[in-house]
């Protein structure tokens, strides 16, 4: 069993930043693939960006360039980094980790609103 825990969730304003972080309790190193997700009310849960073992990245075309993730292998945390948030990321953000032979696994999600 893993379990993912995200943080870094908030209020913020349109064309500000957050940046989100997952900590796994499983070694990350091994991980196939990590990525966030979200979801809307009334929307379904969508893939927002995703980086693989080898480090390869990811992302929806409605966040490409705003948004970016990172890994630290070091610390098994995963990373996005959100600038310039519009009215419409306003979700809540999940964590996924996938490893090869063990499963794949959801954290419990973080809100995100973007608002003024």
């Amino acid at each position: 069993q893993v379990q993912l825990v995200e943080s870094g969730g908030g209020l913020v304003q349109p064309g500000g930043s957050l940046r989100l972080s997952c900590a796994a309790s499983r070694t990350i190193f091994r991980a196939n693939a990590m990525a966030w997700h979200r979801q809307a009310p009334g929307k379904q849960r969508e893939l927002v960006a995703s980086i693989t073992r080898g480090g390869s990245t990811n992302y929806a075309d409605s966040v490409e360039g705003r948004f970016t993730i990172s890994r630290d292998n070091a610390k098994n945390t995963v990373n996005l980094q959100m600038n310039f948030l519009e009215p419409g990321d306003t979700a809540v953000y999940y964590c996924f980790g996938s490893w090869y032979g063990f499963g794949d696994y959801w954290g419990q999600g973080t809100q995100v609103n973007v608002s003024s």
